[in-house]
């Protein structure tokens, strides 16, 4: 989720529904400007009794958050607190119950999206040692009930947790108890954003098979290898999904534009406190007619935060953000990034990425989004087969197109080398999430509370 930057807003009032189809074309760049931003949450827990510490408790969120400011990082703050931080490697953020983002700075190339995320861990680390406290890299809490978790003091927050009960059995569970990566990548015209999006839908239970890392629910296996991916499917069917307009004849900024306009409201952002919109229409918002804020017309910024509140498994801002995958350690938080730019920022490996897909039905891709969180890499795919057997084909295009960008290192190494923890997934066939069950069921004795000491960062 986004962080809103605590300032009143001074933006345009949107006076025609053609600015809210210009504000994605104001995202095109030429590929020499095309950036990488990666996105990777952790759950942050007590050393010594394994609680989500909450925001205000001695050693918790808000002395982390201090904590942090020591490495150059400045302070943001709502209604007085601390909430999060921003600096040269990007922002620092708060999922609903504590879950610790780094949004990372756009940057050239994934040796740097690498090196950043270290950084930030290293960072982290150093403060949670001082503060007695560690972090998971996973898809779900693998113990915790939502009454043990914390909620932070962020007013969007408080107006989601409100509304999320009325439609939808599981939305809560997304909010408190899930942590994914995302990375945010850029297009060149509405023809190569078109072209991404529906590349990225199509493979993008590929990318949750691979990155599968969720299997527990509350100390025991929950019958899924991504139960994060599960949770969306039962979050709030207006604002989640795999999109079948996008592949449709004539998709574009326009169409993408006219199904925000029939995405729910939460909230507006006035004056320093979140007003709450829950279920209200941003098309009469547009005519003045919002119930909460009668007579008054949105703006450019209301729009945006607007936008970061619809959660398909690909979504648009000024850049497409690629959502399917669950959290996980440090190779992996590379290795995300890896997958997308190689498929989808050299023009070649995003032909063949297509050929690959292009001719599944929607229907096909609906059954195989809807399998994959159970069955990962062993999800049946259309003509016949499984996700495994077309997997090691989209790594090799990966890999292709990575080389072919030639972003070399010091060492005179190219980026395809951070596809190899995928590439180790598809020759075992196991992926994260059947290791850490083989785990519970072998050397852990059934005992889910030794993830905290065999995988922490």
């Amino acid at each position: 989720m986004t962080t809103k930057t605590v300032t009143d807003s001074h933006a345009a009032v949107i006076e025609s529904r053609s600015q809210l189809i210009d504000s994605f074309a104001r995202g095109e760049k030429p590929r020499e400007r095309w950036r990488i931003g990666t996105e990777h949450e952790k759950f942050v827990y007590a050393k010594s009794d394994l609680h989500a510490p909450s925001y205000d408790e001695p050693g918790g969120i808000r002395d982390l958050l201090t904590g942090l400011t020591e490495f150059g990082w400045q302070p943001v703050e709502e209604a007085g607190k601390i909430i999060a931080l921003t600096g040269p490697d990007g922002a620092i953020s708060l999922e609903p119950a504590g879950q610790f983002e780094l949004s990372g700075a756009p940057l050239d190339n994934l040796h740097e999206t690498c090196a950043e995320a270290a950084r930030h861990l290293e960072q982290v680390k150093a403060v949670g040692d001082r503060l007695g406290l560690g972090f998971l890299g996973l898809g779900m809490w693998p113990d915790k009930t939502r009454a043990d978790l914390p909620v932070m003091p962020k007013g969007r927050y408080a107006i989601m947790l409100r509304h999320m009960p009325r439609v939808g059995d599981l939305g809560l569970d997304m909010m408190l108890r899930t942590c994914t990566i995302q990375v945010n990548l850029d297009y060149a015209s509405e023809a190569d954003m078109v072209k991404k999006f529906r590349v990225g839908l199509a493979l993008q239970p590929l990318a949750t098979a691979l990155f599968a890392n969720s299997p527990f629910t509350e100390k025991k296996p929950n019958g899924y290898l991504s139960y994060r991916s599960h949770i969306w499917s039962d979050t709030d069917p207006a604002r989640t999904g795999m999109l079948p307009f996008v592949f449709e004849a004539g998709f574009g900024y326009e169409r993408y534009a006219d199904y925000m306009l029939d995405v729910p409201m939460y909230f507006v952002y006035r004056d320093g406190r979140y007003i709450d919109a829950a279920g209200l229409s941003f098309r009469d918002f547009l005519k003045g007619e919002l119930a909460a804020l009668p007579g008054e017309k949105p703006t450019l910024d209301d729009w945006n935060d607007h936008l970061s509140t619809a959660f398909p498994e690909v979504r648009l801002k000024t850049f497409l953000e690629m959502r399917g995958a669950d959290g996980g350690p440090w190779g992996r938080i590379c290795a995300l990034p890896a997958f997308w730019v190689g498929l989808l920022y050299d023009a070649g490996a995003l032909d063949a990425a297509w050929d690959v897909v292009k001719h599944w039905t929607m229907e096909e891709r609906e059954a195989l989004r809807n399998a994959v969180p159970k069955l990962a890499l062993d999800a049946p795919i259309a003509g016949g087969g499984i996700l495994r057997d077309i997997a090691g084909e989209v790594l090799d295009i990966a890999a292709a197109g990575l080389s072919a960008r030639g972003r070399l290192n010091s060492s005179g190494d190219n980026e395809s080398g951070f596809l190899e923890p995928l590439r180790e997934i598809v020759r075992t066939g196991k992926v994260p999430a059947q290791t850490l069950l083989d785990q519970y069921r072998g050397s852990w004795d059934e005992d889910v509370c030794r993830l905290y000491r065999e995988t922490r960062f």
